[in-house]
């Protein structure tokens, strides 16, 4: 038996700062400590509560050597307005520039300004993979590159317009298609996704990824799909009893009501907690345009 069988799996990183803060404080502090944070290159995202604060600096001393973090910050707050920018308190500070790589893409992007759920991980690289090579694809909230830059590098779709009205996601956007090498088959294009010109009828998918939902840009959507039709992937939150069949009900009503006319039902897929009581999913449907 390996020395490494022998001592059974590692912990996770959190368990063994447990670990060390009952030794060191008591096993009250251990026990209020939350398990969820998001590792983002060198930056940290912890969501302590306030009744924690005593302890900061012990905390963050101790987050700090578990995980070789450059930088902790402290979510205080939703994500605010349609910017989606978050609202966080820096523990330990230095640069918040970062950079993230998953399924061989790289996002790059300051972790103080701009969102990055590293929730979505999954939903990110799936949506590579839902991409056919030569497709045209249509990102109406594009952010950083989310679902753009995993369309454009691995499902080397042919051309990949993405929308976002956030001037410093639109700049990270931009540097990022760079970094990934498919800055010339991705059009970036910053304004109102409602406004921005997009040629209607030219597109195989479009991808629709707004928080807390999507649903109200299905008509904007559904136009620009090709008249032979295509692919709606449209996010919203939903009660996580039945979150899904909630989604896909939603997601067809718009869709008929934009004109649209389903090929197949409705499917969707849960992509993560959001809040107590409430799901994160993602509708895919594949739409003609026009009533028929």
């Amino acid at each position: 038996m390996s020395p490494t069988a022998a001592r059974g799996p590692r912990r996770p990183p959190v368990e063994r700062i447990r670990d060390e803060l009952r030794d060191a404080a008591g096993p009250q502090l251990a026990a209020e400590l939350p398990t969820g944070f998001q590792l983002l290159g060198h930056v940290l995202i912890v969501r302590w509560p306030e009744t924690l604060r005593p302890h900061f600096p012990l905390l963050v001393e101790a987050f700090r050597r578990a995980f070789g973090v450059r930088v902790i910050l402290r979510q205080v707050g939703p994500i605010a307005g349609e910017l989606r920018t978050p609202v966080l308190e820096r523990l330990l500070d230095g640069p918040t520039e970062t950079e993230v790589r998953e399924g061989g893409v790289r996002w790059r992007f300051d972790a103080a300004r701009i969102m990055f759920s590293a929730g979505n991980h999954t939903e990110r690289v799936r949506a590579g993979r839902l991409v056919q090579p030569g497709e045209t694809v249509v990102d109406l909230f594009a952010g950083i590159g989310y679902f753009a830059l995993p369309a454009a590098k691995i499902g080397r779709a042919a051309r990949v317009v993405a929308v976002d009205r956030n001037p410093l996601s639109v700049q990270y956007l931009e540097e990022n298609a760079r970094r990934n090498g498919v800055a010339e088959r991705v059009e970036v294009r910053c304004g109102d996704n409602r406004s921005v010109e997009i040629p209607p009828g030219t597109s195989d998918r479009v991808f629709l990824g707004y928080l807390p939902s999507a649903v109200p840009w299905v008509d904007r959507a559904v136009p620009l799909l090709r008249p032979s039709g295509g692919w709606m992937h449209v996010h919203l939150v939903a009660d996580a009893r039945h979150a899904v069949a909630d989604g896909a009900r939603a997601v067809t009503a718009a869709v008929e009501d934009s004109g649209g006319r389903l090929t197949e039902p409705a499917w969707g897929r849960e992509v993560k907690a959001f809040g107590p009581g409430r799901t994160h999913v993602v509708v895919d449907v594949h739409v003609v345009p026009g009533r028929t």
